[in-house]
């Protein structure tokens, strides 16, 4: 494989994570215009975000570990077309029964894939580069938010949120074709049993990582389930402004991505609470900062920026800790930021939903504080169960 090849399947494994987030992240911004197709309340439809993800939260590691022992090349492919089909089926929704059906088939896979593509980009990068491979991997869902949302927001006004999963169909095609091409034939070898795998998950420092991860996203989600509604009914943009200031949010999600690989650097663990702090206190700020435009979009663009820093130690502390202790449980250790940031995603969405019934949007940051002193929590007994790796 020559160094061109290594580039381009890098390029592929972050086209996959980009397709991903676009299939995943899109339906934030389109709440209102499938709301509106089917004839059905805004809280309503906000189920879908908290449905997809737990789907997609409970799937994940029970095919993970089943497929453990099958050819990773095959089984990826396999499912790439299985999320082309579920993805058009989507985009084909006449009723809201079968979008429900469409998403789930689509969350019953979706995690798996990322963890192959991550299993792969771990196994195939030399280990001085995979740390950097393995951030833009997960940049692929950053970039998505900055590119594929407002795309997916500004088709759904032009023409319909339909031809939005259109355009997503269409990328599958192109990733999967690139896949065919430059997939690795290795198998990552494997040689637990599903008990022997599922041991990770007694280790202390990984369920403290798992702690963290569905807290942050909670907090995500809790404030960015209705980010549309927020910026257009609460802090009074138009539509066109919209879909810039999405836009803007996504970049915002990017600048956090690279800071987040300067924080896992040199023990990521001891720096994460003064992150969270910080967390906790533009959470509290967003609840006063929604009564002005500009400064309602400032706080946004910090919350969106601080949520993501927390990524790249928590993925490498799974997999080092993995590699040191779990070896026959690797696949899993990749799995474990993408399966419990849905379950993080369904909490922050049905909070967020619940909020907007029996609140109001403008509430939705105090409730996300409450997640991001959980985070925080967490984080100084994980900084202390850590101090030894570093000393």
């Amino acid at each position: 494989m020559t160094a061109k090849h290594s580039r381009l399947r890098a390029i592929t494994f972050i086209l996959v994570a980009f397709m991903l987030g676009c299939n995943e992240f899109m339906v934030v911004g389109i709440l209102s215009n499938i709301a509106q197709s089917y004839h059905v309340t805004l809280s309503s439809i906000g189920i879908l975000v908290t449905v997809f993800a737990l789907v997609y939260a409970i799937s994940t590691p029970v095919l993970t570990t089943m497929t453990s022992h099958w050819n990773r090349r095959k089984l990826l492919l396999v499912l790439i077309a299985i999320f082309f089909v579920s993805n058009t089926m989507t985009a084909m929704a006449p009723t809201l029964g079968w979008l429900f059906a469409a998403r789930i088939m689509t969350a019953l896979v979706a995690g798996t894939i990322i963890t192959l593509v991550n299993l792969f980009a771990s196994i195939v990068t030399p280990m001085d580069k995979r740390p950097m491979v393995m951030a833009w991997v997960g940049a692929g869902f950053s970039i998505a938010s900055v590119v594929g949302v407002p795309i997916g927001s500004a088709i759904a006004a032009w023409i319909s949120w339909h031809a939005s999963f259109w355009m997503v169909s269409g990328l599958t095609l192109v990733v999967f074709a690139m896949l065919v091409w430059l997939l690795p034939d290795e198998k990552p070898e494997v040689t637990g049993s599903i008990v022997e795998q599922l041991s990770l998950l007694k280790d202390h420092k990984v369920l403290l990582g798992i702690g963290i991860t569905i807290a942050v996203m909670a907090v995500q989600y809790t404030f960015y389930t209705y980010i549309r509604s927020i910026i257009t009914s609460v802090l009074g943009y138009n539509i066109t402004t919209l879909n810039w200031l999405l836009l803007m949010l996504g970049v915002m999600s990017i600048i956090g991505n690279q800071i987040a690989g300067m924080v896992a650097k040199n023990n990521g663990f001891k720096k994460l609470p003064y992150v969270f702090s910080l967390l906790i206190i533009f959470c509290l700020l967003l609840g006063v900062a929604l009564k002005s435009s500009i400064l309602g979009i400032v706080v946004l663009a910090i919350l969106c920026t601080l949520v993501i820093i927390y990524g790249t130690t928590i993925q490498l502390g799974f997999m080092d800790e993995a590699l040191k202790n779990y070896p026959q449980s690797l696949a899993l250790a990749t799995s474990l930021i993408s399966i419990f940031a849905n379950v993080g995603i369904s909490l922050g969405s049905l909070s967020a939903s619940t909020t907007v019934r029996f609140l109001s949007l403008n509430s939705v940051g105090y409730i996300a504080a409450i997640y991001a002193v959980v985070a925080l929590l967490l984080s100084l007994k994980l900084r202390q169960k850590t101090k030894n790796d570093f000393n």
